[in-house]
């Protein structure tokens, strides 16, 4: 099939799709008169555990690498943990900064009184002027 209908059947745009060509994360047959890339059933899988996999924020290295260790009927499930528990320490630490974040604005958000004055402590904070 044809990347049109690939991108349908997988809910990728057809220039993700392109894109995972490119980096090799996918190889789909191509068509030597037009050029075109034709995609097997195995393919659309490989695009559908892509989209899952960047869905949960793997990186294209770690997608690289958990493909090949996908197609590896031998592989070790300690190679795919080691990925993904880095991924989830990653995850974590994002998490954890958001929510600093988070706190942060809503203390701002809180003591701001959001009346008819000039004063406001979120613009000051934002300008540094205090914490």
């Amino acid at each position: 099939m044809l990347i049109g209908k690939a991108s349908k059947q997988t809910g990728l745009s057809t220039k993700t799709i392109r894109f995972y060509c490119d980096r090799n994360l996918i190889a789909p047959r191509r068509d030597p008169f037009t050029g075109y890339r034709s995609f097997t059933e195995n393919d659309l899988a490989k695009l559908r555990f892509l989209k899952k996999a960047r869905q949960l924020d793997f990186s294209i290295k770690d997608c690289s690498e958990l493909l090949i260790l996908y197609e590896q009927p031998d592989r070790s499930s300690l190679d795919v943990k080691i990925i993904a528990s880095k991924k989830l320490k990653e995850l974590d630490a994002k998490a954890n900064k958001l929510n600093s974040l988070r706190n942060q604005l809503k203390l701002l958000v809180e003591r701001c009184s959001g009346d008819h004055l000039p004063d406001c402590p979120i613009l000051d904070a934002l300008a540094g002027e205090r914490n």
